[in-house]
C-alpha cells in the first residue's frame, strides 16, 4: 500500500474478530517497528507479543478491573483481539548512552529530570506508529491502549526485567462489524491553518 494511503486508512479499531493473525505478519510488523528511529542508536525499546486468549488474558487481567469491564461498551470487542503487542522502553539505557563520551556534553546523563523531552518516550511512540501503519498496510485493525494501571502486576506475570517501562499496548486483529466509534471523533478538530505554521507561528 502507498504510504499516504496507509496514513489515510489508519484508524483505531476497538472491536475485533477472534480470527488468528498470521505470526509471520506480526513478526514483519515488529521488525519494521525495530527499524524506527532510536536516539543515539540506543535501541532502548522492546516488545512482548501476546497471541491467543491464554496470553492476551494476562494483559487484560492486569490492566483492567471488574468495574471497567462491566461498564465499558468496548470491552467485548477489545478482548477478542487475537494479538496484543506490548511496547516497552528503558529510560536507564538512554541515561547510560548519553553519558558516553560522544554524548556526554549534552548533560542528559544526570537523571531523567535533566531531559526536557524524554527520548525513550519518543522512540517508543515511533515504534508504535510503525506498527499502526503496518497494520493498515496488512489490512488489519489496530488500537493503541495507554498504560493506565497494572504495569507492575503485568511485568511480574510476564517476567519483564527491572528498568523496563510499559509505554502502551497495541491490540491487533481483523475488525468485526461492531466497531465502537470513539466519542472523541465528535470533538472539534482544529483547522490545518491552526496547526501548520510557515516561517513563524503567527
Amino acid at each position: 500500500m502507498d504510504l499516504h494511503e496507509a496514513i489515510r486508512r489508519r484508524a483505531m479499531v476497538r472491536s475485533f474478530s477472534s480470527e488468528p493473525v498470521d505470526p509471520a505478519v506480526v513478526e514483519r510488523l515488529l521488525l519494521a517497528a525495530l527499524r524506527s528511529p532510536t536516539a543515539g542508536n540506543t535501541g532502548g525499546t522492546a516488545w512482548v507479543i501476546l497471541e491467543g486468549p491464554e496470553q492476551t488474558t494476562d494483559y487484560f487481567d492486569a490492566t483492567t478491573d471488574e468495574q471497567w469491564r462491566n461498564n465499558s461498551t468496548r470491552w467485548e470487542g477489545l478482548r477478542r483481539a487475537p494479538v496484543v503487542l506490548l511496547s516497552y522502553t528503558n529510560p536507564g539505557l538512554y541515561l547510560a548512552r548519553y553519558g558516553e563520551p560522544d554524548k556526554a556534553g549534552s548533560g542528559l546523563d544526570r537523571g531523567a529530570d535533566a531531559w526536557p523531552m524524554p527520548y525513550w518516550v519518543g522512540d517508543a511512540a515511533f515504534g508504535v506508529m510503525a506498527v499502526l501503519l503496518g497494520a493498515a498496510d496488512a489490512g488489519l485493525g489496530a488500537c493503541f491502549l495507554g498504560a493506565f494501571r497494572g504495569e507492575d502486576a503485568l511485568a511480574e506475570r510476564l517476567g519483564v526485567p527491572e528498568g523496563w517501562r510499559l509505554f502502551g499496548a497495541v491490540a491487533l486483529g481483523r475488525p468485526d462489524a461492531h466497531d465502537h466509534r470513539s466519542p472523541s471523533l465528535d470533538r472539534h478538530r482544529p483547522a490545518t491553518s491552526e496547526r501548520m505554521h510557515r516561517g513563524r507561528w503567527g
